[in-house]
């Protein structure tokens, strides 16, 4: 039985008047796809009508695939974008709740492994860069289809070559389109001569012929006059010269009928060239610092929507349901005929356009549908927001940054800001310097930690200096700054700077600003960073409460990264089965909120994985405690962590930050697990990788090389885990001091190399004054000054002559948190 597609996304309105290209439709079809490869170009000039046969295509052949998905492919972002719809509909993380990086690789994935379909059909529309998109086509079990001005996808693909029609493909069109007026074939002949046979301009003349009742002859002697004057202006059109008078005609025939609509198509000239929402006039009616014809006109929904239809009539534009499609060829040749001043004040006109219909809110996840529909224009080029010098239209742009990255789509939100700050130029600008704070978040979230801080750091001393120490933007650096210095290892300035930006921030703004919360729980990570797990477990529960609490301003993954980093706190101070429940809930939240692939998400699951580790750890090697039995929870942590690990690898590479703090967690578990060989493996690989995401001096990478340590030790080679310890501690100790949980904890384990080794009494000195140590920072009942406390016994009796059983020795983990 044949079934349409199950998923059926973004295809454009089927044209009524397709005409002929039976050889390439023959070409394409389904039977002849049969072997490999399955991907095809077609490839030709503007205009001959590539797009119009790939729509026929989908159309044609829908009922042999179970999915059909249309992907403009212009701009790179675009296509992330479209897969990332797709992984919504596949029933992944859908874009607005993963992150669009992290759907569209879901998204990718499911197709080459033809889960849930393998008879699929994914049309990339525009795709004139092979040298990025050719590694994102999926090579499946589907069919992609692919259009391109680009000869170069010549040496990637099997193209096909697109040209104009033949002359009675021609015929037949133009008599279809334009039956009342068009009465034999040697009428639409002589048309089609004129117009060189190219679909675009035959479609422009058979919608002129059928809307005016113009005859071909009156139309041709139009057509001729208007080329003369062409050659007259002395143009040398980029664009088939038959096409550039056949549009002149439809928008002169235009004016006659609608004057008004001519200023909405020049306005449409400056959008990109993907579909464009008609609503965004309709927000942008009331946009301050439009010319005024297109003022009157926005502000007219009646004068609008007829100048919308009459678009339509003339084919100028494709009205498909609530957007409207411009072809860039008409979109090039409008811009052509104008002025460079005209063509500034248009460009003006979209800029305030699109920043009336920005949404006043970023971190607000049910206004993101709304600047999902404005990215494809703030990112054109032919738009040039890089360009634009108005503040108010610059914020906007900044708002649509910050939806970037919020949503997870860092790679857009790093290329956008790049471009904004090198088009704004003037480094002491506002505009300016927020846009490198925002790179600057972007960078740190990419693990290019030194990039970060030089960016960050740098605008902060302009700020300072342009905007004073007290404005937002200069506080928001600060911040930014505070977590750049974490970044680098630098715990202590870290909190210098953060506490004084917190008391900044509640003097000029209130401490229940949704930015002085930011900065909050910022300080609370510094403390944990500092040792001091109660002070950080008691503010970000503050924090967390008032953020729930705020009626705008917070974003769900500012939300969940509260609750992950509580449940964090709780787990350090030694609560684990409360971590656990934490980590539970806000795991669910994130997979809702977020979707099960965006990075705090995954974050939260690492965490979860640390926490069911360490309970089992309390039950015991075979007991059980109120987490359920120890081997229950590890097969847990052991099935979370290889998934977390997995998702982090395929998403960022094995040498992002959070990929090594997952592979570090899954060592220590599969270590708990009693899998030596397998955690040793991993352990090795992953620290080698530490020095190039964070430096040889950085805490974490002493801190893994401690974890590395202990299970060199467990394996039978104590000598090689005591020189990894003495080398991380030493350097632990330079950075943090001794006084640190990191140091400690690496003691602790140096403390039973040594015992390992028979230097009983080098093993209880260092014991002891861990044990003590470990009481002033961490307290006295925490699960660590108890382990160390019990090491000590060992080492006491083993130093007294008594027998002294190294299996019940304890270990003790580095757990790298989030910066």
């Amino acid at each position: 039985m044949v079934t349409a597609p199950a998923i059926w996304g973004n295809i454009p309105q089927r044209n009524k008047n397709f005409t002929g290209r039976s050889d390439i439709l023959d070409l394409l079809s389904p039977d002849k796809l049969s072997s490999e490869p399955r991907t095809r170009a077609l490839h030709g000039l503007g205009g001959v009508g590539k797009s119009a046969l790939a729509v026929e295509y989908a159309w044609r052949y829908c009922n042999e695939y179970d999915l059909v998905w249309w992907i403009p492919s212009d701009q790179q972002h675009l296509v992330r974008s479209s897969l990332a719809v797709l992984a919504g509909r596949l029933g992944l993380a859908a874009a607005t709740s993963s992150g669009i990086e992290a759907a569209a690789a879901a998204a990718l994935d499911a197709l080459r492994r033809g889960d849930p379909y393998n008879r699929w059909l994914l049309v990339f529309e525009n795709a004139d860069q092979p040298e990025e998109l050719n590694q994102i086509v999926p090579r499946g079990p589907g069919d992609v289809v692919i259009t391109t001005r680009n000869h170069r996808w010549q040496g990637v693909v099997d193209t096909i070559s697109v040209d104009v029609f033949e002359r009675a493909e021609s015929i037949e069109f133009l008599t279809r389109r334009a039956p009342r007026t068009i009465h034999s074939d040697d009428e639409a002949s002589l048309l089609a001569d004129k117009l060189g046979d190219l679909p675009l301009a035959l479609e422009q003349a058979g919608a002129l012929l059928s809307e005016t009742g113009l005859s071909p002859q009156e139309y041709v002697t139009l057509l001729d006059e208007n080329v003369t004057k062409l050659m007259e202006e002395g143009r040398t059109p980029e664009y088939p010269m038959s096409m550039t008078a056949a549009w002149r005609l439809s928008v002169d025939r235009l004016e006659e009928f609608l004057p008004q609509a001519r200023e909405l198509l020049r306005c449409c000239a400056f959008f990109g060239p993907d579909p464009i929402p008609r609503d965004v006039f309709r927000r942008g009616a009331q946009a301050p610092g439009t010319g005024r014809p297109l003022a009157s006109l926005l502000g007219n929904p009646i004068l609008l929507a007829s100048a919308i239809r009459e678009l339509g009539r003339f084919a100028l534009v494709t009205i498909d349901g609530r957007t409207i499609v411009i072809h860039r060829l008409i979109q090039a040749l409008i811009r052509d005929e104008l002025s460079p001043e005209e063509q500034s004040r248009y460009r003006h006109d979209v800029h305030a356009i699109l920043a009336a219909g920005a949404p006043p809110d970023p971190s607000d996840g049910r206004q993101w549908p709304a600047y999902a529909e404005l990215v494809a224009h703030v990112g054109a080029d032919v738009t040039d927001l890089p360009g634009c010098h108005v503040p108010a239209h610059r914020a906007a742009a900044l708002h649509v940054l910050r939806y970037l990255y919020l949503s997870g789509d860092l790679a857009s939100c790093q290329s956008f800001a790049e471009r904004f700050i090198k088009g704004w130029a003037d480094e002491h600008d506002q505009a300016v310097l927020d846009a490198k704070r925002h790179l600057g978040n972007v960078l740190r979230q990419l693990g290019r930690y030194p990039e970060a801080y030089s960016i960050s750091s740098a605008a902060l001393r302009l700020a300072e200096d342009s905007l004073g120490p007290r404005d937002r933007l200069t506080l928001a650096l600060r911040n930014a700054l505070g977590a750049d210095l974490r970044a680098v290892g630098d715990f202590p300035a870290a909190r210098l700077l953060d506490e004084r930006t917190r008391e900044l921030h509640a003097e000029v703004f209130g401490p229940t600003d949704p930015q002085t919360l930011r900065v909050a729980s910022n300080l609370a990570l510094d403390y944990v960073l500092n040792s001091g797990y109660p002070a950080a477990r008691d503010l970000h529960q503050w924090v967390f409460q008032r953020q729930n609490d705020s009626a705008a301003g917070v974003s769900a993954s500012e939300i969940l990264s509260s609750w992950n980093s509580l449940a964090w706190d709780v787990r350090l101070c030694g609560d684990y089965s409360g971590a656990r429940d934490l980590s539970e809930e806000a795991w669910d939240y994130g997979r809702e909120q977020l979707g099960s692939e965006h990075y705090q998400t995954l974050r939260t699951a690492n965490a979860l994985a640390i926490a069911l580790r360490q309970l089992a750890g309390a039950a015991g090697p075979s007991g059980s405690g109120s987490g359920g039995s120890a081997e229950v929870l590890l097969a847990e942590a052991v099935r979370l962590a290889r998934q977390v690990l997995g998702q982090c690898t395929q998403l960022y590479g094995d040498g992002h930050p959070d990929t090594l703090a997952t592979a570090v967690n899954l060592a220590s578990i599969l270590r708990a697990a009693g899998d030596l060989p397998a955690a040793l493996d991993l352990a090795r690989a992953t620290v080698a990788r530490y020095p190039a995401a964070y430096g040889e001096d950085h805490p974490y990478h002493y801190g893994c090389t401690g974890n590395l340590a202990v299970l060199w030790r467990l394996s039978g080679d104590a000598a090689q885990a005591r020189r990894l310890d003495e080398l991380a501690l030493a350097g632990l100790d330079r950075r943090l001091g001794r006084d640190h949980h990191y140091s400690l904890t690496v003691a602790a384990n140096l403390a039973s190399d040594l015992a390992a080794l028979g230097e009983g009494d080098g093993a209880v000195s260092l014991s002891e004054d861990t044990a003590r140590r470990c009481r002033v920072v961490l307290g006295e009942d925490h699960p660590m000054t108890l382990g160390c406390t019990a090491n000590l016994a060992l080492d006491l009796r083993a130093a007294d002559g008594q027998q002294a059983s190294a299996d019940r020795r304890f270990s003790f983990d580095f757990d790298p948190p989030a910066i």
